[in-house]
């Protein structure tokens, strides 16, 4: 995979706020929901993209529904083709795109993590340099697979982290605060930080911890949408009903 040279701190934010805007730009002008779960995770996914991962490196976004961020970023990148972004002819939930770096498809929640441990186990017997990073949402941690994938990864020591967006909700509803607390199961393991603070991004994501939760904000930018549960799927000030269906 190749990656932009790592830029200053000050220049991702900069980073993050364009590709928030384009986000917000281009899910409008195709009608396409998911702008907030998109919003939750745009610096975790600069901070990743433009600073940390390394050439060896694997990227699986387990969230898939939250990945216009992600699409943004790869044509911002050349990996993906800008017009197939622009004019929104891709999958509203990510699926597997090989060619355009897109190593997995994750629909149903808690998929993508299983996934990641599984390219993580090949890196360790294959004695590779790469490092597998998988970003999740905070519901899928009510999923038996997530905790089995982390057990797992925790007693091979795997070369990877999973990256927690935890904002709060799941869909239509908030997450129980259990959820986040069960984190601690992996006491030893587990490293938070802000979700929205990129020098602290930045910090702990170079630790390369087994569990990173970034405490964010759902539809983090625009302010019609933050922390605000119909946003999940809907476009501001229309109700949901007449947009694209991906």
């Amino acid at each position: 995979m190749e990656l932009k040279e790592p830029a200053q701190s000050s220049e991702l934010h900069l980073k993050a706020d364009e590709i928030r805007q384009e986000v917000f730009r281009v899910a409008c002008q195709n009608r396409a929901g998911h702008i907030a779960p998109s919003l939750s995770c745009v610096d975790i996914l600069v901070a990743l993209y433009y600073s940390v991962m390394r050439p060896d490196d694997y990227f699986i976004l387990s969230k898939a529904h939250g990945g216009y961020g992600y699409y943004a970023i790869l044509a911002d990148l050349g990996l993906l083709p800008r017009e197939r972004w622009e004019n929104f002819d891709l999958p509203g939930c990510v699926e597997r795109m090989p060619e355009y770096g897109i190593i997995a498809g994750c629909g149903a929640l808690g998929h993508g993590l299983p996934m990641g441990v599984g390219v993580a186990y090949g890196l360790k017997l294959n004695a590779s340099q790469g490092h597998v990073w998988c970003l999740m949402g905070d519901g899928e941690c009510q999923e038996g697979t997530t905790w089995e994938a982390l057990n797992f990864a925790a007693h091979y020591s795997l070369p990877m982290t999973a990256i927690i967006d935890w904002n709060g909700l799941q869909a239509m509803d908030m997450t129980d605060n259990v959820i986040g607390l069960r984190m601690y199961e992996l006491p030893h393991y587990t490293a938070i930080c802000d979700g929205h603070n990129m020098d602290s991004l930045i910090e702990h994501l170079e630790e390369k911890p087994l569990i990173l939760m970034a405490k964010t904000v759902k539809g983090y930018g625009m302010r019609c949408a933050e922390n605000v549960p119909k946003y999940h799927y809907r476009l501001p000030g229309c109700a949901g009903l007449s947009q694209r269906d991906h």
